[in-house]
């Protein structure tokens, strides 16, 4: 049998909402902020709760995937230069 991809309904894809502290159109400070924000949340109550999960999935739909994966590595490493 093959593997069968049902496609996403239009309902279900979503952006990141317009937020007045970044009004112009480059948003990079935008997705750096809330990648910290999520990251001082997810400390504080945990990856599960759903104010972190907010900023997660702003930071994923505006951050490159690239920029994501580096902060991660390091987070990891202990180097990463925002304050967590």
């Amino acid at each position: 049998m093959p593997f069968v991809v049902e496609p996403k309904k239009v309902e279900d894809i979503r952006t990141a909402p317009f937020d007045p502290r970044f009004p112009n159109q480059n948003q990079t400070r935008n997705c750096y902020q809330n990648f910290l924000d999520f990251q001082r949340c997810s400390k504080v109550r945990g990856e599960k709760y759903d104010a972190c999960q907010y900023f997660k999935n702003v930071y994923e739909s505006l951050c490159p995937n690239s920029w994501i994966e580096k902060w991660n590595e390091q987070i990891a490493e202990g180097r990463f230069p925002g304050r967590i």
